[in-house]
């Protein structure tokens, strides 16, 4: 192996650090934040859905611009910017005194976060080699999920703790300003930028070849929207479970790790169809799991077998939106992909608080499992042979 094939490469680390700086310092605070708005503010279901709705939509709003200014613009330059204003937002938690004001704080941290995560990623891709992409790709999913099994586990043994919110927002603050500390020491490829001249239209801020593939990813979103928002509450209020939600985080990230080192074996081979298929038919049957059996042996085993599909899932549905843009679109790939997961989140958080507060936690998670074979279905009948028959490499 040459030099230049080395997948661990100190850019691509120091990338990946980043990357789970980022998600870390965001999970460490998402599980509590509906215990926080209940317990300070006595907020009720539908205003916690509403409030934390907020964010997603600034997130969706910024991601498709964020891909355009990573094509258009120096990379570092653009990550570097949405790095700090992400980093910035987390001191707005701390000092937001009433719901209003943290729901302004919220709701605008959303696009700093939706422009990193664009940026951070396709840095990562830029900084691979491109005969190790795709296994690179896989690999990188495993700093999100290692922080997704980490930060909501310390966060909710501070809250059983000591119960005191302003901590776990000191160490998001923390996290992100180590993450953007690490980043600003990334060396890039030397790259020219090419202006495109060509008339602004959609598909400079959304991969239109990749429509059918960001549909699953919206019905995918919105089933973890539902789960991931209010299985918390769910495992206080109904199982009694009180920090059940910082363990079945950790489940999920379990199954989370191993398939995406099984699977990023499998993408090595160019298995990209293959590994979507066997994640969403896996995390399929974790869905019903949770949906048709409430007990503390259901709530964590659905979290072990949706953690296995979504492992195989992201980084294949993200090998396929890349392989469906050309180099120059690779943020807007990225951009696509992500808007479409954002999509998802948002409506499940609303949808999933609605149904929570009129019909209750079985109708919210029975929908869950319906949007996920809707989004199953999609792929098997069209969107595999649409990306086989449409793909660029």
């Amino acid at each position: 192996m040459t030099q230049q094939d080395r997948l661990w490469n100190s850019n691509y680390v120091k990338v990946w650090v980043a990357n789970f700086m980022i998600f870390f310092s965001f999970m460490i605070v998402t599980p509590l934040l509906p215990l926080y708005l209940s317990e300070n503010y006595q907020a009720d279901k539908d205003t916690i859905g509403f409030v934390l709705s907020g964010y997603t939509l600034t997130a969706l709003l910024a991601r498709p611009f964020s891909g355009y200014l990573v094509d258009s613009f120096p990379r570092k330059v653009v990550l570097l910017t949405a790095y700090f204003l992400f980093f910035a937002f987390f001191a707005g938690y701390l000092i937001a005194g009433t719901m209003t004001l943290f729901a302004i704080v919220r709701t605008a941290h959303g696009a700093p976060m939706g422009s990193v995560t664009v940026a951070n990623s396709t840095s990562a891709i830029d900084v691979l080699p491109s005969s190790r992409r795709a296994e690179g790709i896989g690999y990188y999913g495993l700093s999100n999920n290692l922080a997704t099994s980490i930060a909501p586990t310390v966060g909710l043994l501070i809250y059983d703790s000591i119960g005191n919110y302003d901590i776990i927002f000191l160490l998001a603050l923390l996290a992100a300003g180590i993450g953007l500390a690490v980043n600003a020491t990334v060396h890039f490829p030397a790259k020219e930028i090419v202006p495109n001249k060509d008339p602004i239209s959609l598909d400079r801020f959304f991969l239109l070849e990749g429509w059918s593939e960001g549909v699953v990813m919206a019905c995918v979103g919105t089933s973890y929207g539902v789960l991931a928002t209010y299985l918390a509450i769910y495992g206080k209020e109904v199982l009694g479970m009180t920090a059940g939600a910082g363990a079945w985080f950790a489940v999920l990230s379990c199954g989370l790790i191993l398939s995406r080192l099984v699977g990023a074996r499998s993408l090595k081979k160019g298995r990209v169809v293959e590994n979507v298929n066997h994640g969403l038919l896996v995390s399929l049957f974790g869905y019903l799991l949770f949906a048709a059996w409430q007990s503390p042996v259901a709530f964590y085993g659905a979290a072990l077998i949706i953690g296995l599909g979504n492992g195989h899932i992201w980084p294949g549905m993200q090998t396929m939106f890349i392989n469906l843009a050309p180099n120059n679109k690779r943020g807007t790939a990225n951009s696509t992909q992500l808007t479409c997961w954002d999509i998802g989140m948002g409506l499940g958080v609303v949808l999933g608080g609605m149904a929570i507060h009129h019909t209750g936690y079985s109708s919210a998670f029975w929908f869950a499992f319906i949007i996920n074979i809707l989004g199953v279905f999609l792929y098997f009948i069209y969107v595999k042979n649409h990306f086989v028959k449409n793909r660029l490499r």
